[in-house]
């Protein structure tokens, strides 16, 4: 489909869906949506409900093996296998993926990926290149050896069957919960948040959450289109992307009303609760949806259910305790 059509979306996650459960049903997992009442995370807000989506148990630690696995079913590949370039999720995701269908994957990394995904990643087969310093480094050097391989690129957010394996997750909350009134995402490139936008349109609120140091959708906003932004902070490593995707552009533009920024340490306090609280262990990106509700930066009404995308669990348990 055409990448700045924001129509038909819900018709590509659906065909999405049934290819994955059609061809990669023993990959992929469905994940627990966990409901409580509001007065569990210390908000008033009566009969309100904080739904958690915990993706984070997804195949490869995060929704990104969702997306991956549709790229990888949607086209031919080729002797060269696959190559991606990622922080680390889209990385282990498409790793993940690959080795399932059989077929060699190569992953591009940055210097700000931690050691835990690096590991993750050889134990899954992959063959692992770590290039400069941020994802767009990472990016630029995997371009180039992808024209030389002729292997099948798997971009970290920003290809349509990507998107619409993304959005999956959305189609997989309606079907388990009903429509939630608000949706809570991180944002990085975008991949996640098109997805479900996509899915929902404004049949829920879709929010789109940021860290304060990689603001590509907020920044987009301030200047009317996608621009570069410096990125860095305690979730560059899931959320580096420099600027947001085109098509994650495309759709928030029609169906996001909200992009709030979140402090470093916001992100932190929220990430050590969901560990201290309710045993999550889980990746600084996966704490954007809680923060925002801890800080106020997103108030429940009474009686709204409000759903947070618990995105992603590809970090060191040491380090959340």
């Amino acid at each position: 489909m055409n990448t700045t059509q924001t129509a038909g979306w819900r018709s590509e996650i659906d065909s999405a869906s049934q290819r994955l459960a059609e061809r990669a049903g023993h990959f992929l997992r469905q994940t627990p949506l966990w409901k409580l009442p509001a007065s569990a995370f210390g908000i008033d807000a009566p009969g309100a409900e904080i739904w958690l989506k915990l993706e984070h148990m997804q195949v490869s630690g995060s929704f990104k093996a969702r997306g991956m696995m549709n790229r990888l079913l949607a086209n031919e590949i080729p002797p060269g296998g696959v190559i991606v370039a990622s922080g680390g999720n889209a990385g282990i995701a498409t790793a993940a993926a690959a080795r399932a269908l059989g077929v060699p994957c190569q992953v591009f990394l940055p210097g700000v990926s931690p050691e835990a995904k690096r590991a993750r990643l050889r134990a899954l087969g992959a063959e692992v290149v770590v290039v400069g310093e941020l994802y767009p480094d990472a990016l630029a050097a995997c371009l180039t050896r992808q024209k030389e391989s002729g292997a099948l690129l798997t971009h970290a957010y920003d290809q349509p069957e990507v998107v619409a394996g993304a959005g999956t997750l959305g189609r997989e909350i309606e079907q388990q919960g009903g429509l939630p009134d608000a949706v809570l995402v991180s944002v990085g490139g975008g991949g996640l948040i098109g997805g479900l936008a996509g899915w929902f349109e404004k049949r829920s609120r879709v929010v789109a959450l940021e860290p304060e140091k990689a603001p590509t959708l907020f920044r987009a906003r301030e200047a009317g289109e996608p621009v570069d932004v410096e990125v860095g902070g305690i979730a560059a490593d899931s959320l580096g992307a420099r600027r947001i995707g085109a098509i994650a552009w495309e759709i928030t533009q029609q169906q996001v009303q909200d992009a709030l920024l979140l402090s470093d340490e916001s992100i932190r306090a929220a990430q050590h609760w969901l560990w201290k609280e309710l045993k999550l262990a889980v990746e600084p990106a996966a704490a954007l949806p809680l923060a925002a509700l801890q800080t106020g930066a997103y108030r429940p009404r009474a009686g709204e259910k409000v759903c947070l995308i618990v995105c992603g669990a590809n970090v060191d348990p040491a380090t959340v305790a």
